[in-house]
């Protein structure tokens, strides 16, 4: 079974979202993950955040878990952030299941994530995202404050693995400080031939350096 999208479920969520989202700046970030969640229909939601960073987007993927009766796991990396993050979620109304550790030591133990935001700002970044042990129907990976990376020495390619997964696709899009998205497809899937609905074709972005696999 393949993650599917689900326009009402999302739609819910984001409205959702900017309801208890609209006294926080940059909302619009927290708005389009939590649709984005709960349009896939995540079952296993799991962020990284740290002291001082933004809460509005664990909101939007806390809203999101509720509507696909998902797990939401945020990974932190000391007490201080767990204990700010605890605070501002329940000044939120919100709660969520919070995990203390280096956060590329605590993914692997976190199994079958389909829905996975990191914040660029962290070095770690793409170790998180190459340590993430990722659901056997595929995962939604997401990038926040992805304007402030070095662009050129990052590429999704390098941090999903090359073997039975693929990235099926990719965006960067402009909100907030820059969200960059990629689909990894279902393990085991056939992406290079086929026939008919089951049919992929690859495309090399020479700009980018991405490898694009688009169903026809």
């Amino acid at each position: 079974m393949k993650l599917i999208w689900s326009p009402d479920t999302a739609t819910k969520a984001y409205i959702d979202t900017v309801r208890s989202c609209e006294v926080f700046q940059e909302s619009g970030v927290a708005e389009l993950v939590s649709a984005m969640a709960a349009g896939w229909n995540a079952e296993f939601i799991v962020e990284t955040w740290s002291s001082g960073g933004v809460i509005a987007t664990s909101i939007g993927l806390e809203i999101a878990s509720r509507h696909t009766r998902g797990r939401h796991v945020c990974v932190v990396p000391d007490e201080q952030s767990r204990e700010e993050y605890a605070a501002a979620m329940k000044e939120a109304g919100m709660e969520a299941e919070v995990l203390v550790g280096e956060p590329e030591e605590v993914m692997a133990g976190l199994v079958g994530v389909d829905f996975l935001v990191v914040d660029s700002k962290r070095k770690d970044f793409a170790r998180v995202l190459r340590q993430a042990r990722l659901s056997h129907r595929g995962a939604v990976l997401v990038c926040k404050n992805a304007s402030s990376r070095n662009a050129s020495s990052f590429r999704w390619r390098s941090v999903v693995d090359c073997g039975s997964r693929r990235v099926v696709r990719s965006v960067f899009m402009p909100v907030g400080k820059g969200l960059d998205m990629a689909h990894v497809s279902s393990s085991g899937g056939n992406l290079e031939s086929g026939t008919g609905e089951n049919k992929w074709v690859k495309h090399f972005d020479q700009r980018s350096g991405e490898e694009h696999v688009i169903r026809k």
